[in-house]
């Protein structure tokens, strides 16, 4: 069953208080920032963390998660915040800079494997031996619909909102947005991470190569199928090259001092490059969806 509005109106209620409601500025006519980039723990995913484990009967042995980072970070925070241990498992191309965030919040870490789909094989040989809640990036009904708040909480900021675009790695942000959200979603990815585009046109998850400058973060070699359900229809997949990723996180930090990660710019590298663009006279949210970088890079 698709998940519905209603759930994501739910979670809103499960993590209000515990999450930024985050600003939105306007960049040009009628196209705005939401800076989710400025949430806990630098990304949009604590909301669906929030929300998961707020949702569940917690065991004795905490939560445990696989991350690329971001997602790390959100259960981090979320579980420090609500007192329970927590175990990350991350892969290789985990940025140094998130590694260290994930020790700073009382995480256990744990590297392993080359890619993100590593890392969750491991994390879940971990939950079945010690019985810890698992939270998946992007593949729980929970997570999705905590991702989703995002959705609403634009369209009480922009009235009369017309389009929303996303970066999307395994479909989680995407997934809960177009439950929420009645009108347009676009939904960008790296040239060298399909993952969501290759699974719209096989009409199911397939694998995918990772690489780039998104790898961390929007490293997800299959698409979820929890997202993927309510993605079939109503969405524009618009695909970007890393060179437009990494001129659009300069655009942000040098014209609108917004410090993103390459992740966090690959939607607004969609409307930048010009592979994308919104109608005339339609009102469009770019949401910037993660800042964990090292700033000593922006510049």
């Amino acid at each position: 069953m698709r998940l519905t509005r209603d759930e994501v109106i739910d979670a809103a209620s499960v993590i209000g208080g515990r999450v930024r409601r985050t600003p939105v500025v306007e960049a040009a006519p009628g196209v705005w920032l939401k800076l989710e980039c400025l949430q806990h723990s630098g990304s949009f995913k604590v909301r669906g963390a929030f929300n998961r484990i707020l949702s569940a009967d917690l065991p004795a042995a905490g939560v445990i998660a696989a991350s690329g980072g971001n997602h790390g970070l959100a259960v981090a925070y979320a579980a420090r915040a609500l007192g329970i241990r927590a175990e990350i498992f991350v892969p290789e191309v985990c940025a140094p800079v998130k590694i260290a965030g994930l020790r700073a919040l009382g995480a256990e870490v744990v590297v392993t494997g080359a890619i993100y789909a590593d890392a969750l094989d491991a994390s879940r040989k971990r939950a079945a031996e010690t019985g810890a809640l698992e939270l998946h990036a992007y593949d729980q009904r929970e997570v999705v619909a905590g991702q989703g708040t995002l959705a609403v909480e634009l369209e009480e900021q922009i009235p009369g909102l017309d389009t929303i675009v996303v970066a999307a790695g395994g479909g989680g942000l995407a997934g809960g947005v177009r439950a929420a959200f009645g009108g347009e979603v676009v939904v960008v990815e790296p040239e060298l991470i399909p993952t969501i585009h290759e699974a719209l046109s096989a009409r199911e998850p397939v694998g995918v190569e990772v690489s780039g400058v998104g790898a961390d973060a929007l490293g997800a070699s299959r698409a979820g199928r929890i997202a993927l359900e309510g993605l079939q229809d109503r969405v524009t997949s618009v695909l970007v090259t890393d060179e437009a990723i990494v001129e659009a996180r300069r655009t942000l930090w040098r014209d609108h001092r917004v410090a993103a990660e390459h992740a966090g710019a690959a939607a607004f590298a969609a409307l930048q490059s010009g592979r994308w663009a919104p109608r005339a006279g339609t009102t469009t949210a770019i949401v910037v969806c993660g800042s964990n970088t090292d700033p000593s890079t922006l510049a």
